[in-house]
């Protein structure tokens, strides 16, 4: 029970790593807020997590007898992200973890310069930007609490370059950048951040994740072969798998690790290690 007592605030809790991540915290004691946006974003080439997938988050966490709060937020949407933070610590009394997990994989699969100035800024918003909202959304809550430990989902990504990822790219190196910042700025009040960078994380069937297939869509890889095609570039001959990620996110959200802070933390089977 490394988080019994504690509440952490997760993004993107609707599927995939988000939702893994909100199990295992459920499992270890921690009191959750959950957020997804639950509809789809104009511009994005694919379904985003639904209402009914985050009520289904929310209710394998319940299992393990901690509150869960759900709530339908847009990280682009700066006064929507505080109300619900703001709301969080009021019902709930803390903020102890907040789980920079939200993000999209696309519209990517183009040369940088066949990129729409509409498509850049939607990524930056989302993946970048967002992540920095939440981080001032909870700042001032940590910071007076002199406690806490931010995690930003970033990248293999925000490590090394992808041809036709641009902005993916971007927006990832920019959430690794945020965190060691953010760790200096934070250091003195005892709040730490750090930047935890998956490499291929399969698309796990029971957290109904779809990233890495999307990602295969974009480079025109087709789905029924994509892991295989993935598989080529992995030292350690196998994909990430969600819980591996997720099992990451919980070190840095406890205590185990009070003295790490403005770290990157892959976990990427080597594939960065080349």
């Amino acid at each position: 029970m490394r988080l019994a007592g504690r509440t952490a605030v997760i993004t993107g809790a609707a599927r995939g790593v988000g939702r893994t991540c909100a199990t295992i915290f459920a499992e270890e004691g921690a009191d959750l807020v959950l957020l997804d946006i639950a509809d789809d974003i104009p511009g994005v080439p694919y379904p985003l997590g639904s209402a009914g997938q985050l009520a289904h988050t929310a209710e394998l966490c319940r299992k393990h007898g901690v509150t869960v709060l759900t709530r339908q937020a847009d990280v682009r949407d700066l006064d929507a992200v505080q109300h619900v933070v703001d709301e969080a610590h009021e019902r709930l009394g803390r903020i102890d973890v907040l789980v920079n997990n939200a993000g999209i994989a696309a519209p990517s699969g183009r040369t940088t310069h066949e990129i729409t100035e509409a498509e850049w800024q939607l990524m930056i918003d989302v993946d970048l930007s967002g992540a920095w909202r939440m981080t001032r959304a909870v700042g001032r809550i940590m910071t007076e609490q002199r406690a806490g430990s931010i995690v930003n989902v970033a990248s293999t990504a925000g490590l090394v370059g992808y041809r036709h990822f641009a902005g993916y790219v971007a927006a990832k190196h920019g959430v690794v950048g945020l965190s060691k910042a953010a760790a200096l700025d934070y250091a003195p009040m005892k709040v730490r951040v750090n930047a935890l960078c998956p490499g291929s994380v399969r698309d796990d069937f029971g957290a109904e994740g779809r990233m890495l297939s999307e990602i295969a869509r974009s480079l025109d890889v087709p789905v029924a072969e994509h892991e295989e095609t993935f598989l080529q570039s992995q030292p350690m001959n196998a994909l990430v798998e969600p819980e591996d990620v997720a099992a990451a996110a919980l070190w840095l959200a406890s205590d185990e690790s009070r003295q790490v802070t403005g770290s990157v933390v892959t976990v990427d089977g080597g594939f960065t290690a080349r």
